[in-house]
């Protein structure tokens, strides 16, 4: 996980996460239990870097999907507008 952000620049809170899916064309995971949480980052830059990292990992596994969440968009609504990764 990245180290604290030292700049004065908004925390944007991104969480990474994924696991095996029982479908590809959903979002349902096959084992709510073996969900991999990858990490929370300030800022979808650092998120999304994480994301591709783990991603590309598992690129083998048609099943295994890992998805960015804006945390901060449920922690706080008015923080900007929705769009998917």
């Amino acid at each position: 996980m990245p180290a604290p952000e030292t700049t004065s620049r908004k925390q944007l809170l991104h969480l990474v996460l994924g696991g095996e899916l029982k479908d590809v064309t959903g979002v349902e995971f096959r084992d709510l239990t073996k969900i991999h949480f990858v990490g929370a980052y300030p800022d979808y830059k650092s998120a999304f870097e994480a994301w591709k990292g783990v991603a590309q990992r598992t690129v083998d596994n048609a099943q295994v999907r890992y998805f960015i969440l804006h945390a901060h968009r449920l922690l706080d609504p008015e923080t900007g507008r929705s769009h998917d990764v």
